[in-house]
């Protein structure tokens, strides 16, 4: 079985692009696009690694990645924040909040995949 992603961006042709580029890559991908709905689908489909922007409708990344790192269901699957804030402060926060990985926008899909396949364990 392919493992999973939650892909969570507001961004239509974000997720459009990486959805595309990840299924190539074997992954199954489920997509949403607000922090409330990242919650909903991470608790419902358990996927094995999620991608979330941070700057979403309704509960920003950060608040996102928080309540799933502190849950324990959900604290081991891997979180990687992608998004347009490249500030310092703004990383430390996604790491504060239990981010696995943080890549600013815009980024190189190659970048993203071997950074999925280190958190996967995938990397040979």
């Amino acid at each position: 079985m392919p493992e999973k992603i939650l892909l969570i961006d507001d961004e239509p042709n974000i997720i459009f692009m990486l959805s595309h580029r990840l299924k190539q890559s074997g992954y199954e991908i489920v997509t949403g696009n607000d922090g409330q709905e990242a919650l909903d689908l991470a608790r419902k489909e358990s996927p094995d690694l999620i991608i979330l922007d941070l700057m979403l409708p309704k509960m920003n990344g950060f608040t996102v990645c928080g309540l799933l790192k502190r849950d324990k269901k959900f604290f081991h699957i891997p979180i990687i924040m992608l998004t347009a804030r490249a500030q310092e402060s703004d990383r430390r926060q996604g790491e504060e909040a239990g981010a696995d990985a943080y890549i600013k926008k815009p980024f190189k899909s190659e970048e993203l995949l071997e950074v999925i396949e280190d958190l996967l364990g995938k990397k040979k």
